[in-house]
């Protein structure tokens, strides 16, 4: 397993380079002025200009602009925001904020997926089977940012009928709280609710479709029939032959689908006012930020791969024959 993983670790190195590279040269050559915002307000002299320009090193051409950029990355220099804060600890403190919620969102959406697939495949064209289909079918058809937007409108209108701050819509925290460490985690806990049920939804109405289609493939397959015939117990062949077998294909799906969850996050986290990595990309556009946005889309691509990589280590784990590749 070790080699196994070390090799995985090879694969994935270049990658990250190939996508740092496709990063800053989309950044760096996409349209607009990186200097429009300074150049918008007023009292600011060409000499500000011209130092912001030597600062985002825009005087020099685009390879030699990348080797100073990933040179300066890889020691944990992200450069500096238009409005000259460090970008590495503003990113450092979205990324846990929206980290929060995705990791959360994910592992309770793959847990539901997985029992949710795996009884509609056991009992196939059963009442349960039917009712998971539709919903499944119900909240795949959903945009993002409407089904957002009902869970804020209902959690509001549930607050008000039975007037209890039940649900939180606005912020991933109450600022300034008090009240010692538990206090302030329930807290964070209480304004997770409807952000992470918007991505678990969405994200678990798909996996479940491939866990039922995945776990009826091996349901019907010689080996499970060969096991049975052999008076191996119904709970023996299906959580310990079944069940393992039938989550690959799922785990290949949800480590593609990670990128579509950090899609979705970021408008969630627009509607519910999360101060996130989200808000950071949009502040970072709208801003026309050079530095905050080549940062957020190598973090973006770093959490891609780097789930990708897990993926491939628990292949590994549910199918011995894989380490062998």
């Amino acid at each position: 397993m070790l080699a196994f993983t070390l090799r995985r670790l090879a694969v994935s190195i270049p990658v990250v380079i190939a996508s740092s590279f496709i990063v800053f040269v989309l950044v760096a050559t996409a349209g607009g002025d990186p200097l429009a915002d300074l150049r918008l307000r007023p009292g600011i002299s060409e000499g500000t200009i011209e130092l912001r320009r030597k600062q985002l090193h825009l005087d020099e051409p685009v390879l030699q602009r990348y080797g100073n950029w990933a040179t300066a990355a890889i020691t944990g220099d992200l450069g500096k925001a238009n409005g000259g804060e460090e970008v590495r600890p503003l990113l450092v403190r979205r990324l846990g904020v929206t980290l929060r919620l995705v990791v959360f969102a994910t592992i309770i959406a793959v847990i539901l997926a997985v029992f949710i697939g795996s009884m509609g495949a056991v009992k196939q064209y059963s009442k349960f089977d039917y009712t998971a289909t539709f919903f499944a079918f119900v909240f795949f058809s959903m945009p993002v940012f409407w089904l957002a937007a009902i869970l804020r409108d209902v959690g509001i209108r549930i607050n008000t009928r039975i007037d209890r701050h039940i649900f939180f819509v606005v912020g991933e925290q109450t600022p300034g709280l008090g009240g010692g460490f538990l206090n302030v985690q329930a807290d964070r806990l209480g304004h997770l609710i409807l952000p992470s049920v918007t991505l678990i939804l969405i994200s678990m109405a798909s996996w479940s479709r491939f866990q039922r289609g995945s776990m009826l493939e091996v349901l019907n397959a010689d080996y499970i029939r060969t096991a049975r015939a052999k008076g191996v117990s119904a709970r023996r062949v299906l959580f310990r032959h079944a069940l393992r077998n039938a989550l690959i294909p799922v785990v290949t799906i949800v480590a593609i689908d990670f990128a579509t969850i950090l899609g979705g996050a970021v408008i969630t986290e627009t509607v519910f006012g999360w101060t996130g990595m989200g808000r950071l990309l949009v502040d970072g556009l709208k801003a026309s930020d050079v530095n905050v946005i080549q940062a957020w889309l190598l973090v973006a691509a770093v959490l891609v791969i780097s789930f990708n990589l897990a993926a491939d280590l628990l292949y590994g784990y549910l199918d011995p024959r894989t380490r062998t590749t």
